[in-house]
């Protein structure tokens, strides 16, 4: 085979392998009952000016399966922290005791499973289209070589290879969902 196609395959599935990474950590910032410090990974505060993850201005541990707290750094971050938490909108009411944040995460009831159950299947979705576009554009380089000069053999082979390498990613995708739906609908 050709040096051109191995290129071909190998950033096909690093590009895939992008898209399987992107997907675990879309599903790291789908909550699932149980309190984690990444479920606020997605909180910057301002700090002096500028945005600051959560994790670089306090302390953030979680001692039981429904409570974060949050020791911040400066005692003067404490009300900044606590803003930037309800601005991220992810549904948690900090409280201060003016030493540390304590949030406590609720229960999930039914309904707002069902949703999280959605949210990430349209990820793993998402996740699929980023695969199915790193074929597409592996098959038109391949198509573009053929036209070249590369024997149509070594073509079709390929392409049978870059489907192959679709196939095992989207089967990977299926499977990394199945294991999130569970861990969502787990009460």
């Amino acid at each position: 085979m050709t040096e051109e196609i191995e290129f071909i395959l190998d950033s096909t599935e690093e590009s895939m392998n992008g898209s399987i990474e992107h997907l675990e950590k879309a599903f790291l910032n789908i909550r699932a009952g149980k309190a984690s410090p990444a479920m606020l990974g997605s909180v910057f505060v301002d700090y002096y000016g500028s945005a600051s993850p959560l994790s670089q201005v306090s302390k953030i541990s979680v001692p039981d399966a429904r409570t974060i707290t949050l020791q911040p750094f400066e005692k003067s971050m404490l009300h900044p922290i606590e803003k930037a938490i309800m601005i991220a909108n992810l549904g948690f009411n900090p409280m201060n005791n003016g030493d540390v944040i304590i949030i406590s995460v609720p229960p999930l009831t039914e309904d707002r499973r069902r949703e999280l159950a959605k949210q990430a299947k349209s990820e793993s979705e998402d996740a699929k289209i980023g695969v199915r576009n790193a074929r597409k554009d592996a098959n038109t380089d391949i198509k573009k070589l053929e036209k070249e000069g590369t024997s149509e053999d070594i073509c079709k082979s390929a392409e049978e290879q870059v489907q192959n390498l679709t196939n095992s990613f989207i089967k990977k995708i299926d499977e990394l969902l199945a294991v999130k739906e569970a861990e969502i609908m787990k009460v």
